[in-house]
């Protein structure tokens, strides 16, 4: 094998490997990067980082009690902000060792690069979430909620309904 059919070789081999380096970037690089289970959302002023959907914090530093976040689910897909990217809305429970159950609306805003969670709006605490839909342009998280002379301890069964939207990327509740 003369000189000249070597370089050409190792060459070609090069050109090779490169090309097989390329795609598999280009595959890694369109998984994305994270989903909304897995990303950070802002609740009453603090910045909670789910993981699969859980959130453990410590409430005092060192101690047992925790507050817990979770995915309750009650997912809308839509475009929320034009983009042509399909963004999702929620519900979200956190519990911090007392009897409540705190259920919180939460969005996350589909881009290029994975998903950006909202801040979060208290919807109501121990109540029976139903149903979240969008129409006209607002998202809306119907439930029952107990009577306003009713105790805790009351089963929800006042049906409400309550409106929201994305605006420049917060949540933010449309009082109607």
């Amino acid at each position: 094998m003369n000189q000249d059919n070597k370089v050409l070789i190792i060459l070609a081999s090069l050109v090779v490997i490169g090309f097989i380096a390329f795609c598999c970037y280009q595959k890694s690089s369109i998984i994305p990067q994270n989903d909304y289970k897995n990303i950070s959302y802002q609740i009453e002023g603090q910045v909670v980082k789910l993981n699969n959907g859980i959130a453990e914090t410590e409430i005092v530093p060192d101690s047992a009690s925790k507050n817990i976040t979770r995915f309750f689910g009650n997912e809308v897909f839509v475009d929320f902000n034009n983009d042509n990217l399909k963004d999702v809305a929620f519900l979200l429970t956190q519990n911090n060792g007392g009897s409540g159950t705190f259920y919180y609306l939460v969005a996350a805003i589909k881009n290029a690069d994975g998903y950006v969670g909202t801040n979060a709006i208290l919807i109501g605490d121990r109540i029976a979430p139903q149903t979240t839909e969008f129409r006209d342009g607002e998202i809306i998280v119907n439930y029952a909620d107990r009577k306003i002379d009713e105790p805790m301890t009351s089963q929800p069964s006042l049906g409400v309904s309550r409106y929201f939207k994305i605006n420049e990327g917060l949540l933010v509740e449309v009082i109607k």
